[in-house]
C-alpha cells in the first residue's frame, strides 16, 4: 500500500511539475509570436516608404535606372519571404534575414549614391523620407533585438530539465535567432575628400 501511494505521489508530482512547465512554455511561445510581430511591422513599415522614396528620387534627379530597379526589385523579394509565427525555425529566420538584408543593401546603395545629386539632398521630401528610414532602421533594430531576448528566453526553457521532457512531449521546439550581417564584424571605411 505504502508503494502504491509512493508512486501514485510520484506522478501526481509529476504530472503538476509538468503543467507548470507546459503553461509557462505556452507563454513563452506567444510571447516569442508578438515579439515576431512586431519585428514583420517594422519591417512592412520600411516596405511601405521605399514606394515614396523612388518616386522622389525619380521625379528629383536624372537618376541610375539600375540603382532603383535594384531597390524595387530587392523590395518585392523581402515582400515576398513570409514567415509562419508558429514556425520560426532557425531556417526560415535566416531566410527572411537574407532577403531584408538584400533590400538593406539596395537601399544603402541607393542613399549613398544620393550624394551625387545636391538637388535631391535639398528636397525635403527625400529629407522626410531619410529621417523616416532612419527611425524605422532604428524600430527594426529594436524588434530584432526584443525578439532574440524572447527566443533565447523561450529556448533556454525548453532545453532545461525538467521542462525539455514536457517540451519535447508537446511539441516544443527550438526558434531561430536574428543574427548579425555578413561583414558586421568590420568597421566601415570612413574618407573624408
Amino acid at each position: 500500500m505504502k508503494k502504491l501511494f509512493s508512486v501514485i505521489l510520484i506522478i501526481a508530482a509529476a504530472m503538476s511539475l509538468s503543467s507548470c512547465s507546459y503553461n509557462s512554455m505556452v507563454k513563452l511561445d506567444e510571447t516569442v509570436k508578438a515579439k515576431w510581430g512586431a519585428v514583420q511591422s517594422d519591417y512592412q513599415r520600411r516596405s511601405d516608404l521605399i514606394p515614396n522614396l523612388v518616386n522622389t528620387v525619380k521625379g528629383a534627379a536624372n537618376f541610375e535606372k539600375s540603382t532603383l530597379t535594384a531597390v524595387v526589385e530587392a523590395r518585392s523579394k523581402a515582400t515576398s519571404v513570409q514567415v509562419d509565427p508558429n514556425k520560426l525555425t532557425p531556417e526560415s529566420i535566416k531566410a527572411f534575414q537574407a532577403s531584408q538584408g538584400e533590400l538593406s543593401a539596395a537601399l544603402g546603395k541607393l542613399l549613398s549614391i544620393t550624394e551625387n545629386y545636391p538637388d535631391l539632398k535639398s528636397n525635403s521630401n527625400f529629407h522626410d523620407l531619410q529621417i523616416q528610414l532612419e527611425g524605422t532602421e532604428n524600430r527594426i533594430n529594436v524588434s530584432r533585438k526584443d525578439f532574440n531576448d524572447a527566443v533565447q528566453e523561450y529556448n533556454s526553457k525548453i532545453r532545461s530539465f525538467p521542462a525539455n521532457i514536457t517540451a519535447k512531449m508537446f511539441g516544443f521546439s527550438e526558434k531561430g535567432y536574428f543574427t548579425a550581417e555578413p561583414g558586421a564584424d568590420k568597421a566601415p571605411k570612413v574618407e573624408f575628400n
